[in-house]
């Protein structure tokens, strides 16, 4: 990564994003927060089904609940679009697990937004070097998932997290 930071560019200039929810407010942060990117916003499923089977992106960031993003997802992989998946209502340890085995390239909370370009640098490098998208998220999240929902949170399904990619 350090490469593209010597250049002045990172993995995410230019890149076209899709965000898919339903709070406005969100939609302005992560559209600031994402400024070297062109951004498409949808508020609604419908309107992200559509733009997602009409128009070309690189990442689409897909809110589960508002805008019945699982349904979002299939549709974005269905595109070749990089799924990320950003909640606030359905954060628990089925709904990280459901992501990743639908094929999501991260969960995130919707408190770590501000910094949403960091994750999606991360997801993007590790394609670039042919790794998980998932590689770096246990260490960036570890804590917050802690918090939110104790430190034995991965207890309940340990074959799962045995096999989850990592560093």
């Amino acid at each position: 990564m350090t490469g593209h930071l010597m250049t002045g560019t990172t993995f995410l200039d230019h890149k076209k994003i899709l965000i898919a929810d339903d709070e406005t407010d969100v939609l302005e942060v992560l559209t600031e927060l994402l400024s070297t990117c062109e951004i498409t916003k949808a508020e609604s499923f419908e309107k992200g089904k559509f733009l997602l089977e009409n128009q070309t992106f690189d990442i689409a960031i897909l809110d589960i609940m508002g805008v019945d993003g699982y349904k979002l997802l299939d549709i974005a992989k269905e595109h070749d679009v990089i799924p990320v998946m950003l909640t606030a209502h359905a954060l628990s340890p089925d709904h990280i697990i459901r992501s990743y085995k639908m094929g999501a390239a991260s969960y995130l909370p919707k408190d770590e937004m501000a910094n949403i370009a960091v994750f999606l640098e991360d997801i993007l490098e590790a394609k670039e070097k042919g790794k998980s998208t998932w590689w770096r998220w246990v260490d960036r999240l570890a804590s917050v998932w802690e918090r939110k929902f104790g430190p034995d949170w991965q207890a309940k399904e340990k074959e799962f997290w045995k096999n989850f990619p990592t560093l």
